[in-house]
């Protein structure tokens, strides 16, 4: 049930929002140099790898070194509009793609990059567990917790996706959907 409710929700999210999909894809070209979507690879249900899609909001080539680096809160490699399309969430809009594709759900853990997993493993084994299912686009964590910037945080994302895994239902799913669509369409910083 839950992804039938990801594929026709998805399907009719891209439909709805196709026209500021466009926009962003244009605005994001005229603003700066370099691809309009950024790819990276994330470790989803099965701890198997995917890629997520989104918005690029930093300079491109910001990891020439090759070592993975967490965003931070005023992080200087952001480009004046994707500090904009960040603040308000509307990078992860080209998530609807992963969730019709079957990588995400629009509701569940955050996925992450393998580097940073491997840090919270060394502290926390148990979060493994969150491979029983599917990422999300959203999460209680996404809403209450931020962005993750550090590993305390990260451990505090955990606990909350764990609580999700251990006890969440479809009204939990729609509240927290709820939630999250009404913080982005009024502009609430989470």
């Amino acid at each position: 049930m839950k992804r039938l409710f990801d594929i026709v929700v998805a399907l009719l999210g891209m439909i709805v929002t196709s026209p500021l999909l466009l926009l962003i894809f244009v605005m994001q070209k005229l603003s700066s140099s370099g691809p309009a979507l950024f790819k990276q690879e994330r470790i989803g249900m099965g701890g198997k790898s995917f890629y997520i899609y989104k918005f690029r909001t930093m300079i491109v080539n910001t990891e020439e070194d090759g070592v993975p680096q967490l965003a931070e809160a005023n992080d200087e490699r952001l480009t004046a509009f994707g500090k904009f399309l960040r603040s308000h969430h509307l990078d992860e809009m080209p998530q609807l793609w992963n969730v019709l594709k079957g990588d995400m759900s629009f509701v569940g853990y955050r996925p992450e990059r393998k580097y940073f997993i491997e840090q919270i493993t060394a502290v926390r084994p148990d979060y493994t567990r969150l491979y029983a299912i599917r990422p999300g686009v959203t999460s209680l964590a996404t809403i209450y917790n931020g962005y993750t910037y550090t590993l305390d945080k990260m451990i505090r994302r955990l606990d909350m996706d764990l609580e999700y895994l251990e006890h969440h239902t479809v009204v939990d799913d729609v509240k927290i959907l709820t939630k999250t669509f009404a913080y982005v369409l009024f502009g609430k910083k989470f």
